[in-house]
């Protein structure tokens, strides 16, 4: 039987930079008790970003701040819009650059992710933020 799950997931975020919510997510599957299906992963917000990312060296995450510290820097005079300061607009840009939306097979209850993969909001602005994550979760109970 076909059954489907929505709940959204709060994440406080301190500065930019990542934050691992693959166990967060896997609950909410979990939760939902779907063997077999499909989870999918909405942002809310338009300077923030979700990614699925290496999660055993930190080092990867930390080389992805500095790509896009050189490719959208923060106080670009290029930018126009800075109504809430010089990383407003470049944390625009770098959402747009990346994504709001995942969609994560489920297998036997459990998220399908590699072995080296973990499922991470990435928080493009310096100051701390209330971040909402919806989840969706559809399959077969069953399996």
């Amino acid at each position: 039987m076909i059954r489907q799950s929505l709940d959204t997931l709060k994440v406080a975020t301190r500065t930019r930079g990542f934050t691992d919510i693959t166990r967060e997510v896997q609950a909410r599957v979990t939760q939902a008790g779907i063997r077999t299906g499909l989870c999918t992963l909405h942002l809310q917000h338009t300077s923030a970003s979700l990614l699925i990312q290496e999660n055993a060296d930190p080092d990867v995450r930390r080389d992805f701040e500095r790509f896009f510290a050189r490719l959208v820097p923060d106080g670009d005079p290029l930018f126009i819009h800075t109504a809430e300061g010089d990383d407003d607009m470049p944390a625009h840009v770098r959402t747009a650059l990346t994504t709001v939306n995942l969609s994560v097979p489920v297998a036997d209850g459990r998220l399908c992710l590699g072995t080296w993969q973990g499922i991470y909001l990435w928080e493009h602005r310096r100051v701390p933020h209330n971040r909402s994550v919806v989840v969706h979760v559809i399959g077969d109970e069953q399996g």
